[in-house]
């Protein structure tokens, strides 16, 4: 099984601040629709973007997922296409073992930038990324099925 977490209100307090009300009142990501692909990550405040600026930016979100599945990030379509804003990295691929590693509960964040010409400005509950859970196959000789996570990536 599959799904979304909240970080643990420590943890919020680490990555973001310390209000309460605000830890409270953010939502975990949901689909559009039954037949939507990708899951709608939502901004937990307002940001601008200035043309080339990279902002890093805290989901307050964690997933747990099967071993052999991973969660990939990607640019919304709309965000993409209108605004030309990117992922720094193209495409998150988030394994299944980062949920809840020591270091961060598994927090996942976004690095974005600003491909454009104008200065874009996003609101608190906006979706500029999405979540997709994909499964992946390994080769017979996969030498690293022992392994354990030790750090935060």
């Amino acid at each position: 099984m599959r799904d979304f977490e909240k970080i643990s209100f420590e943890q919020f307090k680490k990555d973001v601040t310390d209000n309460r009300d605000e830890y409270e009142n953010y939502s975990l990501p949901t689909r559009d629709s039954t037949r939507s692909a990708g899951y709608d990550i939502y901004l937990l405040s307002d940001i601008k973007l200035a043309p080339g600026e990279i902002k890093k930016i805290p989901t307050g979100v964690k997933s747990y997922f099967e071993d052999d599945e991973m969660l990939l990030l990607i640019v919304r379509s709309s965000m993409g296409f209108k605004y030309n804003v990117r992922l720094c990295n193209q495409v998150g691929v988030i394994d299944s073992d980062y949920y809840n590693n020591p270091s961060n509960e598994g927090h996942i964040w976004i690095r974005v930038q600003n491909e454009g010409n104008e200065t874009l400005e996003f609101k608190r509950g906006e979706a500029i990324v999405q979540g997709i859970f994909v499964n992946y196959l390994a080769t017979k000789s996969d030498l690293n099925n022992n392994l354990e996570r030790k750090g935060r990536y």
